[in-house]
């Protein structure tokens, strides 16, 4: 046993690996520690520059919790070049929901210019895990002042058929509903996605507190059947 993986046993939580388990249908209970995730955030931020390449490189991993802290050490990663080669590496070991999303590096904003280039070359993948971070990039870092038709395009044109991929399809739909709305409620008047992705965006938006109650009567009406 590794060292990182002797420190992950040495903080299991019986409780929350019980309660979490279940959250995420696809991992292998028998790779499943049950380390809560600010143990696992902190522990990224302490392991020295040695240990830290040594365990990026030893791709793949056995345990879930090491997929989470790879991915909180990537979070934590500043240099542009460096972050894009580790998660190119990285996505195709992702399995699950939970370690693709925990990737989300605040220094990116910084880059959004070569980001979404990367992004555009990831939506097009046959990797699910790839396509939706890709996708959470664009919900993440697009949906500000620098939004563009071009991205909504772009994840209109994905059609990669996995349950996660259409759940963050429809994630962003209902962010970009909140932060953009009459760009993405035509995007919905016009049917542009699969009747599922179409009907959850709904789902989420009319959910949100973000949304006014007036725009969620009317998307109300656009359920696809």
């Amino acid at each position: 046993m590794t060292e990182i993986q002797t420190f992950l046993f040495a903080n299991a939580d019986p409780k929350y690996r019980d309660f979490t388990l279940p959250l995420i249908p696809n991992v292998d209970e028998k790779t499943f520690i049950g380390v809560r995730l600010p143990v696992l955030k902190k522990y990224a931020k302490e392991l020295d520059d040695n240990q830290r390449e040594e365990f990026l490189s030893s791709l793949p991993h056995l345990y879930h919790e090491e997929n989470i802290l790879h991915a909180f050490i990537l979070s934590n990663i500043k240099d542009y070049g460096e972050f894009v080669r580790r998660v190119d590496e990285f996505l195709p070991f992702v399995g699950n929901w939970s370690v693709c999303d925990t990737i989300c590096n605040k220094h990116l904003n910084k880059h959004k210019t070569e980001l979404i280039n990367e992004i555009y070359k990831w939506l097009k993948s046959k990797e699910a895990y790839r396509v939706r971070y890709a996708v959470k990039c664009l919900m993440n870092y697009y949906l500000g002042d620098d939004f563009l038709e071009e991205h909504l395009q772009k994840a209109a044109e994905v059609k990669l058929d996995d349950y996660y991929v259409k759940m963050m399809v429809a994630w962003y739909l209902a962010t970009g509903l909140a932060k953009n709305y009459d760009s993405f409620v035509k995007a919905i008047e016009e049917r542009r996605f699969d009747p599922v992705t179409h009907n959850k965006a709904i789902q989420k938006a009319v959910e949100s507190y973000r949304v006014s109650e007036n725009h969620k009567e009317y998307l109300k009406t656009l359920k696809a059947k």
